[in-house]
Order: structure tokens, then sequence, then C-alpha cells
């Protein structure tokens, strides 16, 4: 029987707000280090936590899309280790009554259930490279609101963790609860994997915590696969424990911890969050949700006429759908459309660091002087930096930069008899019947031509021009 592994996820996901979840504090990113701290954050004697409003509202609307049944009382609970970056000795988070439970996520023809999300604060952050020798702790990020949304153990394989964890990214950006930005610690993976004979029972769970890219999520399940497997095979145990792989390298943290070693119990500063008492109504936030990344790929599908590859990457952020439906309302159409969104428009904006600086009505005038054959699709695509960063008519940008298209019959045949003086041997093949050159030879007088000549037209003349040979 072959080996299977049994995987499940913890995703950590801050939340979209200006302050902390239970005080005024700022969550901006890279502020000097404990500088956003107050007595309620810090866990200092006589200050009490207010829960955030907002916070409440961006987990909600999480949970209804994840299809959570989310409940309108929840309780928060005292989660209690002792960790040089938690002030308090305690973490305020949710057990056994969490804000939501029983959802999924589809990864293609797979849905992986959801077992809970839950609202908590984070801790702070130890820094280990500030003063020599010793440890410093950042207490900014102590009370920033979080969600924690935790899988079933329905993953088998590396790979599909990545699908989720890709998936779930692509639904939380939509819905703009989280700016899910990895670098920053927005979003964070803890992970566990078991290994077992296929229908065998399950075996026992090693963790990897605290992970910042889907690379290391992949790449650390897959050595610990291998690694109880070899340890198993050998007639060793997998031994309960969790895991570091910041360095890159997986390694050992700490034997893991169970629920009952966090001595869970009610916040006793804080009553039951009861939705209704913050105006918070899951059956309209449910109703004003946006359309999410499946549902929309798909109505591209059928609306446009693209292909489902097409309309994936069209759909992989919520900007750049917004504006490929601009530019099909802009009288582009569908699958024209999405050549250049996803050719020249997502190139441009990945050279240039700026989303969309061509307007959608202003790329639709660049495509009518393509169709028109004003000007080559080529030499469009060269112009297209110039016409971005230009305020002047796309016309007047490709006349300017002598990118207008030739048809002058003349002119052609010109190009046409430099490329083939200049390959003899690519001439008498195709006259000993070798007819694919004839792309080669199309290439080469666009080339000569720097894409200024009139496919459409050179084509007849070549053909003539190489059978007359």
């Amino acid at each position: 029987m072959n080996w299977e592994s049994v995987i499940g996820l913890e995703v950590h996901l801050q939340l979209k707000t200006t302050s902390k979840m239970f005080c005024g504090c700022s969550t901006a990113f890279g502020d000097p280090p404990n500088t956003n701290v107050c007595p309620v954050c810090l866990g200092l004697p006589g200050a009490l936590p207010v829960p955030n409003q907002q916070a409440v509202r961006l987990a909600v609307r999480a949970a209804l899309a994840l299809g959570c049944k989310v409940h309108g009382v929840s309780i928060f609970a005292r989660k209690n280790y002792f960790y040089p970056d938690l002030p308090k000795g305690y973490q305020i988070s949710q057990f056994e009554h969490p804000l939501a439970t029983a959802g999924h996520l589809d990864i293609g023809d797979k849905a992986i259930r959801i077992t809970r999300l839950h609202l908590e604060e984070d801790a702070g952050k130890s820094l280990h490279d500030r003063v020599p020798n010793m440890t410093a702790v950042d207490f900014n990020r102590c009370g920033v609101p979080l969600i924690e949304i935790v899988t079933e153990p329905d993953l088998r394989t590396p790979e599909e963790a990545r699908r989720y964890l890709v998936a779930l990214k692509r639904v939380l950006e939509y819905l703009e609860v989280s700016d899910c930005n990895m670098e920053e610690g927005s979003l964070r993976v803890d992970a566990n994997l078991s290994v077992r004979r296929t229908g065998a029972p399950l075996g026992t769970k090693q963790e990897v915590k605290n992970m910042n890219s889907f690379a290391a999520v992949e790449r650390a399940l897959g050595e610990l696969h291998d690694r109880q497997i070899a340890t198993l095979e050998s007639g060793g145990q997998v031994e309960l424990a969790t895991h570091t792989a910041r360095t890159g390298e997986l390694r050992p943290m700490r034997v893991k911890e169970e629920s009952h070693d966090y001595r869970y119990f009610p916040e006793p500063d804080l009553p039951p969050l009861v939705l209704a008492g913050f105006g918070i109504d899951p059956d309209a936030e449910g109703r004003a949700l946006p359309e999410l990344p499946d549902a929309k790929a798909a109505r591209f599908v059928a609306r446009y006429g693209i292909p489902a590859y097409d309309a994936g990457v069209l759909t992989a952020t919520r900007a750049v759908a917004e504006y490929y439906e601009a530019v099909v309302g802009a009288g582009v159409e569908g699958k024209e459309a999405a050549n250049w969104v996803m050719g020249p428009v997502l190139q441009d904006a990945n050279e240039s660091g700026c989303a969309f600086r061509l307007a959608p009505a202003r790329l639709a005038a660049l495509a009518t002087l393509v169709r028109q054959g004003a000007v080559s699709l080529q030499a469009a695509k060269q112009a297209f930096a110039a016409i971005a960063s230009s305020d002047e008519a796309p016309r007047t940008v490709i006349e300017r930069l002598g990118l207008t298209q030739v048809g002058d019959q003349d002119q052609l045949k010109a190009w046409i008899d430099g490329v083939l003086a200049a390959h003899p041997g690519e001439r008498s093949r195709y006259g000993a019947g070798d007819t694919k050159l004839l792309a080669f030879f199309m290439g080469q007088v666009m080339k000569a031509s720097r894409g200024k000549a009139d496919p459409k037209a050179v084509q007849p003349l070549l053909r003539r021009a190489l059978e007359g040979s």
C-alpha cells in the first residue's frame, strides 16, 4: 500500500482596519518600534478591551464568502502561553464558541472543508538582529486584529495545500477584508501533516508554524512528508512536534501543544460578542458581498466567449477583472480585449510599477487602429508604453514614432527583395518544396520593416516573389 499525506492548514490574516482589535492604536506597518502601543494592547492592569466593530464586520464578510455558518453570538477566550512578545501572558482569541463554523472552499473539483473562522488579536514581534547577543521585542503588532481560518484535514498533497492558499488569498482580496501582504506578515500559515498507508487510521501529525510564502508551505510539507515516511519505514516512530521554516530549513522548535495546554477559558473582561449589538446583520452583509472570483470567471467565459484559462488570469485580482470589463465596455470584443489585457497591459504594469496606465477608452482606440490596419499589432505593442505615458491620442503617438503601417506595394517589394537577397539558402529550400519557410520570410520582412509592413499585403507579394524565382 502507498503512503498518503493528511494535511490541515491554519491561516492567520490581518484584517484591513486602521486600528487594533481592542483599542484605538494604529495598525500601520513599519512605524518605529513600540510607538503604536497603549495600556490595553500592552495588558497593563486596569485597562479594558473594547472590540473593533469594523474588524468584526470584515470577519463576518470573510466567513460568509467561505460558506460558513455565522453565529449571532460568539465568545472571546483567553489563550494562555508565555512568550516574550506576548505582554499579557495570554492572547485574546476564540475557542469553544467561534464566530463561524462549517464552511468550504473549492479548489478545482475538490471542496476543502473549513472547520472554523474566529477572531483574535496578534502578538508582538521578536527581533533577533537589533541588539548583539540579545532579543528585542516590538509590541506594535500586539492587538492587531486577525482572523484564523482552520481547515479539516482534507488536503492530500503539498501542491493541493498551495492551491487552497492561492484560492483563499484571491477570495479575501476580492472582499477587501485583508491586503494579504505576506511580506508584511498580513497572511501567515501554520500547516500540519501526518502520513499513513492509504485507508489506515490517521498518523501522528507534525506542524510547521508562521510560514509567510506559499512556496515555503509547499516545500516544508514536502520535506515533512519525506521525513515521516523515512522514519516509519526504518521502524521509528513519528513524534508530535512543531517546526519552523523561517531560514528555509525545517527545524524542530518544541513538542507540539494541544488545546488543553493553552488552558482556554472565557475572557472575563469581554461580554459575549453579539452581532446585533454591533449593528451587524449577516443576511445584509451576505447580500452586499461582491461577485467572487470563481463566479466571475464563469460569467466571463459565458458572456465574453473567452477560454477558461483567460478567465482565470483576468479574474486573478478584482482590479484586473474590472479593467477588463471596462475595456470590453469601451467597444473591444471579448477575446481581443483579453489578449490586450493579458499581454501589453499586464506587461506594462509589471515594468512600470503602475497599474493600468492606459485608460480603457484609449486602449479601445489603439485596438481600433490595429483592426483598421493603420498600425500592425506588433508595432502597437511596441508603442504601448509610449502611448500609456502620454496624453496624446494613440494615433498621434503612432505617427510620431513612425510606426504607421505601410501598405505601399513599391516599399513592400523593396523590403521583400532585401530579405530574399539576404537569405539565398532558405530561398532555394522554399523553391525545392519547403513551403513552411513562408512564415520565416514573413517574420524577416516584418523585422526589416520594424513592424510597419502590412502583413495582409506582404503575404501575396512574398509568395509571388518566391514562386517566381
